[in-house]
């Protein structure tokens, strides 16, 4: 709080006198609260560098190694701290390094504040050396971007730019700054934004829609709750726990709402999609009444379209209105914050359970346990699973960790397998799809959430995507847990290969290097498991290391991650093998 009154007696100070639009930047998001920011420095962005060269004290930058790496550990950040990351890049090749990451957080709705610098304003489409119409390229993948040529526009654009980026449904913001704007001096006064004229963050909630869904609720025989991660972005778990405890419906969740609530909630009965839970999947085409609740029916949860839940009656739970409708056509549309729909809900409706349904959905997991689940947990071949590695993990974090994992094979056996107790626990690229991203945003989720155990679930293909982010990890000493399942393979593309494409593997076999020399490279402790005697400690070393630490567990070369949808294909043909 003092620290907090200091910065507040600076930035009075300020308004008296000129400053450059460099120091505006640093002022600007020392009044948003911003403590640390992710970046890279370069030639468009110096003057703002040479700023932060003086407020460090009060402003800590994490150097990465890559602008792609800086969005993904903003979005770690993000992610398990609730508040805006924040990046900073140079013009050119620095600006377009941040577009995967920028995309990937437009795409599952994460809050950053990207700033890159821009040559100067009279050399704009000249092509000048690093110039590139970055918002131009980023227009499609951003909640709203912007291209500062002024000075004086920089503590309006900042306060709109944080403003924008966390209400609402949340997403990234690109501030482009040209290089004269950070020199150019002017008179500096800062005032939050709290509003937009025409831009309506959180729809007021019709208490006559939420009256009718209640009707409807309280009528069905077999409803199922579908959650994402809407139900985390609001903050809105309290109620969220309130609403299925009292309504005794099952809920099943995407990847992205994993953690929402606690997996070993009893009516928290598994995941949805292409590798989700075979009752999951196959009973969403047999309820009655169907509630969607802070998720946005992805092709990946739905399957075909055609057949998607056309028995059921469909609630959905959604503060972007574009959502409603958009893929699956639905019978109520609950537009508003969830907290306060759910809350309004709960007091509604009549207080419920669901044995015989439920009972439904305990005989298919009882399937899945002895085609699937029993082989991946205990398995009796000789080479080792990815399931029964990450239920050691399991066994030493309780629960209690957050896991990061990259995208593949390793992805759908750490979201089927982890267990947690805690919100904002599970942290994946969901809707992109990036590989890479796994390894520097658990340096954000760590720094977002220091008190927690951190564990990054990569794959070999994908943690070769960022794998030079060890040193951010070095350098700064985070006490990150990495954990690459190693196949040989890019496992899921091979997956694929194998059963639709008669095995032909076509570059998908991988020559790796000696992952653990790497490691011990950047000054990590390191080790690697080949056999099942060896895991057991292995992972409760890891896990209960202080410092950071790489651990490469040898799995199956050619296992599958069954149960599986193929691609375009119903909810209900999903397959055991």
């Amino acid at each position: 709080m003092n620290k907090l009154k200091n910065n507040n007696r600076k930035l009075s100070k300020s308004k008296e006198t000129l400053i450059s639009g460099a120091e505006a930047v640093i002022l600007s998001l020392l009044s948003e609260d911003v403590d640390l920011l992710y970046g890279y420095p370069g030639g468009a962005i110096m003057p703002v560098y040479d700023e932060l060269f003086k407020y460090r004290e009060k402003l800590n930058h994490i150097l990465v190694r890559h602008e792609q790496g800086a969005t993904h550990a903003a979005q770690g950040y993000a992610r398990s701290s609730g508040r805006v990351g924040v990046v900073i890049a140079t013009s050119g090749p620095g600006a377009t390094n941040l577009v995967t990451g920028i995309t990937d957080a437009q795409i599952d709705s994460t809050p950053l504040v990207c700033i890159t610098g821009q040559v100067a304003s009279h050399l704009l489409g000249s092509d000048a050396f690093q110039e590139t119409d970055i918002i131009g390229i980023s227009t499609p993948v951003t909640k709203w971007n912007y291209q500062i040529t002024k000075a004086s526009e920089i503590p309006s654009i900042i306060a709109k730019a944080f403003y924008i980026a966390k209400s609402g449904r949340p997403g990234p913001v690109l501030i482009d700054i040209t290089k004269d704007a950070q020199f150019e001096k002017f008179k500096f006064s800062y005032k939050k934004c709290d509003g937009i004229r025409s831009y309506e963050p959180r729809p007021k909630v019709n208490d006559e829609i939420i009256k009718k869904a209640s009707e409807i609720i309280d009528k069905a025989k077999k409803p199922l709750i579908v959650f994402g991660q809407g139900v985390i972005l609001g903050k809105a778990e309290k109620e969220f726990k309130n609403f299925v405890e009292k309504s005794g419906i099952p809920a099943v969740w995407t990847i992205l709402g994993l953690s929402a609530l606690p997996t070993s909630h009893p009516l928290n009965l598994g995941m949805v999609g292409m590798h989700g839970n075979y009752a999951p999947n196959v009973l969403t085409n047999q309820c009655d009444v169907l509630l969607a609740i802070g998720m946005r029916f992805d092709d990946r949860v739905t399957g075909d379209l055609k057949t998607y839940a056309k028995q059921a009656k469909i609630l959905h739970f959604e503060i972007d209105p574009s959502e409603i409708n958009k893929n699956v056509k639905v019978d109520i549309g609950i537009l508003g914050d969830c907290k306060e729909s759910l809350s309004k809900l709960t007091s509604l409706i009549n207080k419920k359970e669901y044995s015989k349904w439920i009972k439904e959905f305990k005989r298919l997991d009882n399937i899945e346990f002895d085609k699937v689940i029993k082989q991946d947990l205990n398995p009796t071949k000789k080479g080792l699973t990815m399931g029964e590695t990450i239920s050691n993990v399991n066994k030493y974090t309780k629960g209690d960790a957050i896991i990061v994992t990259d995208v593949g094979q390793h992805q759908m056996a750490a979201c089927r397998y982890s267990q947690f107790i805690k919100s904002k626990s599970n942290i994946t690229s969901g809707g992109l799809g990036t590989m890479g991203f796994a390894l520097p945003a658990a340096i954000g989720a760590k720094m977002g959430a220091p008190k927690r155990e951190v564990i990054a679930i990569i794959g070999d293909g994908g943690y070769q995507m960022t794998i030079q982010e060890l040193g951010t990890i070095f350098q700064n000493k985070l006490p990150v847990k990495i954990l690459v399942l190693n196949n040989d393979f890019l496992g899921m593309v091979r997956q694929w290969q194998q059963l639709f494409f008669n095995k032909r593997y076509a570059e998908t076999e991988m020559v790796n290097p000696d992952f653990v020399t790497i490691a011990r490279g950047y000054h990590i402790k390191a080790n690697r498991v080949e056999e099942r005697k060896d895991l057991d400690g292995a992972i409760k070393e890891m896990v209960l290391s202080k410092e950071p630490y790489f651990l490469e567990v040898c799995v199956e070369k050619e296992d599958n991650v069954f149960p599986m949808i193929p691609s375009g294909e119903s909810v209900s043909n999903i397959r055991l093998e």
